[in-house]
C-alpha cells in the first residue's frame, strides 16, 4: 500500500512538473528579452479594452520588458509593415491582424516560431509552419432589435430569413471583406453546396437586404437603434457586450456560424526577437487567455472559457464553420463577385 501510494505521490508530482513545465517559458528566452528591454507590437484591436489590459499583464509579469504599441486597421498595419521592410527599417517585432496574412507570408517577412503556449491549440487555430497562430475567435450571426422582433418571432434558420416579413428589414455591412457579406456567401455555400446555395442566396437577394458602407458593429448600431430588425453577419460577443449594457438587442445561434480569429505572427527582423517570442508566449498562454476573456474578447485557447460562455461553440452548444485564411484568400474573389452580381 506505501509503495502504491508512493507510486501514485510521484506521478502527480511529475504531472505537475511536466504542466509547469509546459506553461512556463525558458528561463533562457526570458532571460534574452529582459536584455533587450523592449517589444513593439502592431495591432488591430481595440486600445482601450484590449490592448493595454494585455501590456500591463505582460509588464506586471516582466517589469524590465517595456511594451510599445501602435493601433491601425489591418490593411495599414500590413501596408506599413511591408514598407518599413522594404525600406530596411523594419520597426515592429510582433503584429497582429485578422486578414491580410498573406501578403505579409508571400513577401517572406514573417518568422517561423511554434510558441509552446499554442501546442494544444487546434490545428486550424495555427499556422503549420509557425508563422501565426490564432488569439482570439469571433463568431458571426444574425442579432434582432427585441423592442421591434418579439423572442418568438425572431428568425433562428436561414431558411427563416426567406420570410417575407424581413423583406427590407434586415441590413448588413457591404465592405468587401470576410467578416461581411462576402462571409455569408461562403457560410452559405460551404453549407448548402453550390447548387442549392446559390439558389438560396437569390431568394435571400430578393428580401432586399439593406448594404451599410460601414463595420459590422456600425450596422448593429443601427439595428440597436430601431433603423433596421436584424442585422446580419453580426459579432455575436458584441451583442452579449451591448445586451448587458441594457441595449435591446439579442443574437441567434443561426449554425452554423461563420468564424474567424485574429493571428500573431512575428516578423524575420525583428529589432527584438526574444521579447517577441516571450510577448507571444504570454498572449497564447493561459495567463494572457484570461486577460482575453476578462476584457470580453472570445479566446483562441479552447481550455480558457470566455467570460460570457455561450460565446464560444463548446459551451454555447452551437457549429461553428472556422474560414481560415487559406480559404478566404482563395474564395474572397468569388464571393465579391457574387455579391456584386446579386445584391447590388
Amino acid at each position: 500500500m506505501r509503495v502504491m501510494r508512493a507510486l501514485c505521490a510521484m506521478a502527480v508530482a511529475l504531472l505537475l512538473f511536466t504542466s509547469a513545465a509546459a506553461a512556463d517559458p525558458d528561463p533562457a528566452l526570458v532571460a534574452a528579452a529582459q536584455k533587450e528591454g523592449q517589444v513593439v507590437w502592431y495591432t488591430g484591436l481595440i486600445v482601450n479594452q484590449i490592448v493595454r489590459p494585455l501590456v500591463a499583464a505582460f509588464e506586471k509579469t516582466y517589469p524590465d520588458i517595456r511594451v510599445m504599441y501602435a493601433r491601425a486597421s489591418n490593411t495599414e498595419t500590413t501596408l506599413k509593415i511591408l514598407n518599413e521592410v522594404r525600406a530596411h527599417r523594419v520597426q515592429a517585432d510582433v503584429f497582429d491582424v485578422t486578414s491580410g496574412i498573406f501578403p505579409l507570408l508571400d513577401a517572406g517577412v514573417v518568422a517561423a516560431y511554434p510558441p509552446k503556449a499554442a501546442a494544444h491549440y487546434p490545428a486550424e487555430y495555427k499556422d503549420q509552419q509557425g508563422r501565426w497562430t490564432a488569439t482570439n475567435l469571433y463568431f458571426l450571426t444574425v442579432a434582432y432589435n427585441t423592442n421591434l422582433v418579439p423572442a418568438d418571432q425572431a428568425p433562428h434558420t436561414f431558411a427563416d430569413l426567406l420570410d417575407p416579413k424581413w423583406k427590407g428589414q434586415m441590413a448588413w455591412s457591404n465592405e468587401p471583406a470576410v467578416q461581411d457579406a462576402p462571409g455569408f456567401i461562403y457560410n452559405i455555400l460551404s453549407t448548402m453546396g453550390e447548387k442549392d446555395g446559390m439558389a438560396y442566396l437569390r431568394r435571400f437577394a430578393a428580401q432586399k437586404p439593406v448594404a451599410v458602407a460601414a463595420s459590422p458593429r456600425a450596422v448593429l448600431d443601427e439595428v440597436m437603434a430601431g433603423e433596421h430588425k436584424l442585422g446580419v453577419m453580426m459579432y455575436n460577443h458584441h451583442v452579449a457586450i451591448s445586451r448587458a449594457k441594457g441595449a435591446p438587442i439579442q443574437w441567434v445561434k443561426m449554425q452554423p456560424l461563420p468564424a474567424l480569429f485574429s493571428m500573431m505572427g512575428i516578423l524575420k527582423d525583428a529589432p527584438h526577437p526574444h521579447a517577441a517570442r516571450l510577448f507571444e508566449e504570454f498572449i497564447l498562454s493561459e495567463a494572457g487567455q484570461k486577460v482575453m476573456a476578462a476584457n470580453d474578447y472570445l479566446p483562441a485557447d479552447p481550455n480558457v472559457p470566455a467570460r460570457i460562455a455561450d460565446l464560444k461553440p463548446e459551451a454555447g452548444h452551437f457549429k461553428a464553420n472556422v474560414i481560415s485564411p487559406r480559404t478566404a484568400r482563395d474564395g474572397l474573389a468569388k464571393w465579391v463577385a457574387i455579391y456584386n452580381e446579386l445584391f447590388r
